[in-house]
């Protein structure tokens, strides 16, 4: 049994049970948006936890068994909003930015069926109080799927607004906890461009509360999944003790 198989065998039965929303349609359950200006800022959530996968790998994906395992390491009756990134988001295009660009009071209905998604999205990461995001590092940056997630969540208004002192994040409150994979980047390295981004992204929208689990380099350091699976343990063991 290699160290993955190890970090899977481990795992809690009952991980998608009671409790857990399954992907459906789009990658994960709908949640009603809200509109401009409705925001609860400073509101953390009404304590769902939502959980990003962006590896492309379904089966065998690090990234994925230790998120498994972090919320197995929970308990009981979670209620976790899933957002597999496997199945794809569509890139913005100039008709996104166009009706992102308009007032919304005055978006045409194809505007707003352009916005759709994007409002689904911001309305996930606006009900959770923990967001869970497996990162695994392709070509020393984010999976391009990610970034897809990233523009469609970043609206002016929306998650943050600008003002005479720059950029104001508005979805504060929250938590995020990050799984770092990667088979031969040192998070934090010169060649890391992975890591410093997402944190960067996240704060930018408000969320500043950014805790990161690394399994750098595993494929060259042969204790890296296992430091990173205690560490997983360590938070999911301090989470619960919060409840």
């Amino acid at each position: 049994m290699d160290r993955l198989e190890g970090i899977r065998a481990v795992i809690a039965d009952g991980t998608n049970g009671p409790g857990v929303a399954a992907a459906q349609g789009n990658g994960a359950r709908a949640v009603a948006p809200r509109q401009d200006g409705a925001r609860r800022n400073g509101d953390g959530g009404d304590g769902t936890i939502l959980r990003i996968d962006a590896s492309a790998r379904i089966e065998g994906a690090t990234s994925r068994a230790l998120i498994d395992r972090l919320i197995a390491g929970l308990g009981p009756g979670q209620a976790v909003l899933r957002r597999d990134l496997a199945d794809p988001i569509p890139q913005i295009d100039a008709a996104w930015i166009a009706a992102n660009g308009t007032p919304e009071a005055e978006r045409t209905d194809a505007q707003r069926r352009a916005l759709a998604l994007s409002d689904r999205l911001v309305a996930e990461l606006d009900a959770a109080a923990l967001i869970v995001i497996g990162l695994p590092v392709y070509n020393f940056g984010v999976p391009a799927a990610l970034k897809a997630w990233i523009d469609q969540v970043c609206r002016a208004r929306r998650t943050f607004r600008y003002t005479p002192d720059g950029p104001e994040g508005l979805l504060t409150g929250k938590r995020a906890i990050v799984i770092y994979v990667a088979g031969g980047t040192r998070m934090g390295s010169d060649i890391d461009f992975a890591s410093g981004y997402l944190r960067h992204v996240l704060g930018f929208i408000g969320i500043t509360d950014v805790t990161f689990v690394d399994a750098g380099r595993h494929m060259a350091d042969a204790d890296a999944l296992d430091r990173a699976a205690a560490r997983v343990d360590r938070l999911a063991a301090d989470l619960a003790a919060a409840a």
